[in-house]
């Protein structure tokens, strides 16, 4: 009965990021660069607002936008934090994570036959969505741009297909963001057009050098922001995303959130709502703590001898082209570095073509973990 799947399904592939990860999870003594994973546990009192859930039998359906208490306070804190404002009644609804809000605005928005440009390389999770809808991913090339996709990029790539644009910032795999000033530009750029914008921004509260800016401060009637609470509050089995759209648009995401899950998770809703009000700086420490990080895995690159590193602005990856006198293809660099020296980071081919030549190194660990691997990884890059 094979041959009688949707062929589209038939040809898209499980993740590049979780293949190589099963691929070497089993090597002993093995340490793991690979999964964007905060290793921070989730704050006790978000904890103990999921357990107060389960003993209070907050345990039926929402309404299919999250309850009305924790749109509420989803609206008031990325207005606090990013000064873009929703209604919480019309404009503001919880997905079961930042990947099913995606499914739903991409499965909304695009036709048969869509353009929707998006950079190279970029995390995975897009292009599979945009194909499922029988539109086409147009990969932007961003490596010799700093990894930013910008107005001129942009315009260069525009067509009349074209429906939707992706600014995936922080990013992942890079960690690098765009300033206000650059953001403006593409605002200016889009908004006589009809071309929708989907922001993911689900790495907004981990920014170390700059403030996070919100390209809906600038084209709100266009953009469809996406964010969660897995990155900010280490909440990644909890399982809440949030969407943010004008209430024209949003009525229409609602509808394919509805008949795709109903509601996310009620105990989760109530755990999000603590983490929206009585955590909504939990990020910080975190956020310290990475940048002590970043800064320690880019010196020991530079070290190394790693050319080009752009040090990150956000997110916890770093992304890193591998010598030129190293004649590997990505995966078989990863492979070896995995297999040689029990080190795991992530191949570039699998945030697109565009990634070939790269490794993704992410530094969501403890310090001694990082030494550890980086010790290895230069060990191996000598040898």
């Amino acid at each position: 009965m094979e041959q009688h799947i949707n062929p589209r399904v038939r040809d898209i592939q499980i993740s590049g990021i979780r293949r190589f990860f099963n691929m070497v999870s089993d090597i002993d003594d093995m340490i793991s660069l690979t999964i964007g994973q905060p290793d921070f546990p989730t704050p006790q009192h978000i904890k103990d607002a999921g357990k107060a859930a389960i003993d209070g039998d907050f345990t039926s359906y929402t309404h299919n936008a999250g309850f009305i208490e924790l749109r509420e306070a989803a609206a008031s804190f990325v207005k606090e934090k990013y000064h873009v404002e929703y209604d919480p009644a019309t404009e503001v609804i919880v997905t079961n994570g930042a990947s099913q809000g995606i499914d739903v605005i991409l499965r909304t928005i695009l036709c048969q036959g869509d353009d929707c440009l998006l950079p190279g390389p970029v995390y995975p999770g897009y292009e599979p969505i945009i194909k499922l809808c029988g539109a086409y991913p147009v990969h932007i090339d961003i490596t010799q741009n700093e990894f930013k996709l910008d107005a001129a990029l942009i315009e260069g790539s525009l067509t009349p297909s074209t429906k939707c644009i992706i600014l995936p910032y922080p990013s992942n795999p890079t960690g690098v963001s765009l300033s206000k000033e650059e953001l403006k530009e593409i605002a200016e750029l889009l908004k006589s057009r009809n071309i929708f914008v989907l922001a993911d921004e689900i790495y907004s509260e981990l920014t170390f050098d700059d403030s996070h800016h919100s390209i809906a401060e600038y084209l709100r009637e266009q953009t469809i922001i996406v964010n969660g609470l897995s990155k900010s509050h280490s909440m990644t089995g909890w399982r809440i995303g949030l969407i943010f759209a004008p209430e024209a648009i949003s009525r229409h995401l609602l509808k394919v959130h509805q008949y795709n899950v109903s509601c996310a998770s009620s105990i989760s809703q109530k755990a999000a709502y603590e983490a929206l009000t009585a955590g909504k700086d939990d990020a910080l420490d975190m956020k310290i703590e990475y940048k002590k990080r970043r800064d320690y895995v880019y010196d020991r690159l530079v070290d190394m001898g790693f050319k080009g590193i752009v040090k990150p602005h956000g997110a916890f990856y770093f992304f890193v082209k591998i010598p030129d006198h190293i004649l590997l293809s990505s995966f078989d660099f990863s492979l070896a570095l995995a297999q040689e020296k029990k080190v795991a980071v992530v191949p570039g081919d699998a945030f697109s073509p565009l990634g070939e030549g790269y490794f993704r190194l992410s530094y969501a660990c403890s310090m001694d973990q990082l030494t550890e691997g980086l010790d290895r990884l230069q060990s191996f890059i000598q040898s």
